[in-house]
């Protein structure tokens, strides 16, 4: 475990690379402002890892070797084979993160949070690693949690946290697939084109596709859209209340949860008239 840093970063970044050259080669809608949006997000997630580091040094795979020394957790408990234990808490772990996902469009309080995430009005690989920093640190303790209940081993917390991380970056990707590749693949992961939607400024699009790894969650729950009304060259991203692009900076996005209006979009919230106007008009 003690090359566990290095692996992660050589992942990130190659991954990184990958879709960023791929997004120049392919991209699915025409990049705008991308030098002022990528030093605000690439800034943000920079502070992210530097405040991870310092409030849980050891992170999700400290408390994953705590757990596996304490024995806690049903894998634990009921002493699977390595193998299984493997596999399940992989899967385990990423239908959390799915329901987790969901909590967050569904509490207001929570949603003010993950509003930095959707205000992003361009849609690319750091759009994916763009979050409020007290969202991050949520969602590391609901990380513990989950580790600590299911007793899911190191090494399967590693492979998650690397498979989390790499499908961030190419699901939020500006990648556009041969549309029979994304049939094919949107039955396994989540592709570009499917978790795009989750992004639109509409609503009933918004909460929608909450998948991040596996793409079996939001057909098996009833939350899976394939396309959206708009096509994917010109459907609108982010927020209808967050649209001018000049206070888009990086000290607005860390006050954005005091500051910025929640609207209409948490789940079962009434639609504002205006928003509704709006989505009509989308």
């Amino acid at each position: 475990m003690e090359h566990e840093p290095l692996i992660r970063l050589a992942v990130f970044f190659g991954v990184f690379a990958t879709v960023a050259f791929f997004e120049t080669r392919y991209p699915r809608r025409a990049p705008l402002h991308k030098a002022a949006r990528w030093l605000n997000n690439l800034t943000l997630i920079f502070i992210n890892a530097l405040i991870l580091r310092l409030i849980f040094p050891a992170a999700a795979i400290g408390m994953a070797i705590f757990v596996e020394q304490e024995q806690w957790g049903l894998f634990n408990y009921y002493a699977l084979s390595p193998g299984l234990a493997l596999l399940l808490s992989i899967i385990a772990l990423d239908l959390i993160i799915y329901f987790q996902h969901i909590l967050f469009h569904a509490v207001p309080l929570l949603w003010r949070l993950h509003m930095v995430h959707h205000a992003d009005l361009e849609y690319d690989l750091t759009t994916g690693l763009r979050f409020h920093p007290i969202e991050i640190a949520l969602s590391m303790i609901i990380k513990f949690a989950a580790i600590a209940v299911l007793g899911t081993p190191v090494v399967a917390v590693i492979i998650f946290e690397l498979l989390l991380n790499a499908s961030a970056m190419f699901n939020h990707g500006n990648l556009r697939l041969p549309e029979r590749l994304d049939r094919v693949l949107r039955w396994v992961i989540v592709t570009p084109d499917m978790h795009r939607i989750h992004h639109s400024s509409i609503k009933r699009e918004t909460n929608s596709n909450y998948g991040f790894s596996i793409a079996c969650w939001d057909r098996l729950f009833g939350t899976y859209r394939a396309q959206p009304s708009a096509s994917h060259e010109t459907m609108e991203i982010g927020l209808t209340q967050f649209r001018d692009r000049s206070r888009l900076t990086l000290p607005w996005l860390l006050i954005l949860p005091v500051v910025g209006k929640v609207g209409s979009y948490p789940i079962n919230r009434d639609e504002a008239p205006s928003t509704a106007k709006t989505t009509q008009n989308t």
